[in-house]
């Protein structure tokens, strides 16, 4: 599977079903994540430090909005549940290369 639509799509479903090996496993090796402040996670292992947390609480889910993709690149206007008090809306940036997403950029 190398479209960078169904990566992504196969990367939110793990995300909504908290499965973290299915999620982590959809990421390069050296995938490089820049976090909405400021911060970044590089490799899977961070990836999965991270995000294993909130797996576990069950409460995270995001909802599609809208979806653009170019190239190896999607960029999807998500509403992120579970992770405050009321949904936020994220734009994100996801590029895909050889099969799996080796980049992601949260803009918002």
């Amino acid at each position: 599977m190398n479209d960078p639509r169904e990566v992504v799509e196969q990367q939110l479903a793990a995300y909504n079903s908290h499965d973290i090996d299915a999620f982590v496993a959809t990421y390069a090796e050296d995938v490089l994540v820049r976090r909405r402040d400021g911060s970044r996670l590089q490799g899977r292992h961070a990836l999965r430090d991270a995000y294993a947390p909130q797996f576990a609480e069950g409460r995270c889910r995001a909802e599609i909005l809208g979806r653009l993709s170019e190239g190896d690149w999607v960029v999807d206007h998500e509403l992120a549940h579970g992770l405050a008090d009321d949904p936020i809306p994220v734009l994100v940036t996801y590029r895909v290369r050889e099969g799996l997403i080796d980049r992601v950029d949260f803009l918002s």
